[in-house]
């Protein structure tokens, strides 16, 4: 069960986004950057930049990582046991953090694409492991 590992940290990670989102949210009210009735149904004025990073790094987490915790839950139930499964899980977490970093820091959308795409390639990789697997 080494693969729970990699999925606690990412899960750490989206805890993190989804906290850090929330205290900017409420920044933004305190400061004035925004009326607080935005918050209310997501429309009208626009967020400062620091809240729209967060807020979309918190859904870029929820987005393409399913299919990673799907084949996670795949992988434990069907109890397979590969350590290159394990490596490649450590990989695409070390990619999606990197690309976390990237967006709500510098947010140089070049670098965040590769961080992107690496992950996704990792990603493929691994189902593509799944498949040879299970076959």
């Amino acid at each position: 069960m080494d693969i729970i590992t990699p999925v606690f940290c990412l899960v750490i990670l989206t805890f993190i986004m989804a906290f850090a989102t929330g205290i900017s949210r409420i920044i933004s009210v305190r400061r004035k950057d925004i009326n607080p009735k935005y918050y209310i149904f997501m429309s009208g004025d626009t967020p400062p930049d620091y809240v729209q990073k967060l807020s979309r790094n918190f859904a870029n987490l929820l987005e393409t990582p399913i299919l990673f915790y799907l084949l996670v839950v795949l992988v434990i139930t069907l109890e397979i046991d590969s350590a290159l499964m394990v490596k490649l899980a450590w990989l695409f977490v070390f990619f999606r953090l990197v690309h976390s970093a990237i967006h709500i820091s510098y947010n140089q959308v070049i670098h965040r694409f590769i961080a992107f795409l690496l992950s996704m390639l990792t990603l493929l990789a691994m189902w593509i492991q799944f498949m040879m697997l299970v076959q």
